[in-house]
């Protein structure tokens, strides 16, 4: 059997820890889509119904501050994290 990559995660590659995505979430009450934001903590590939798939956690910028997981391919990049910062401060990666 051929080892196959986990679902989303070629789209994954395209994020990193510290870059900035949006999800859109359904809100029943208004009838459209709330826009959200948070700050990735954590790319990784876990075993969900039997299915190898890409998870990000995310930690909401405009919402409680509780880390949520999120399939990956899910998220929309708004900004990408400074390289310059994070060589600059090594505890940032």
């Amino acid at each position: 059997m051929d080892k196959k990559d986990a679902f989303g995660d070629l789209h994954s590659k395209d994020f990193k820890v510290g870059d900035i995505v949006e999800w859109s979430t359904w809100n029943d009450g208004r009838q459209e889509w709330d826009y959200n934001y948070g700050m990735i903590t954590d790319i990784k590939n876990e075993l969900r119904s039997d299915r190898l798939v890409s998870i990000s956690k995310v930690l909401p910028i405009n919402s409680p501050s509780a880390e949520i997981e999120h399939f990956t391919m899910s998220l929309r990049l708004v900004s990408k994290i400074n390289n310059e910062i994070v060589e600059e401060n090594p505890q940032c990666q």
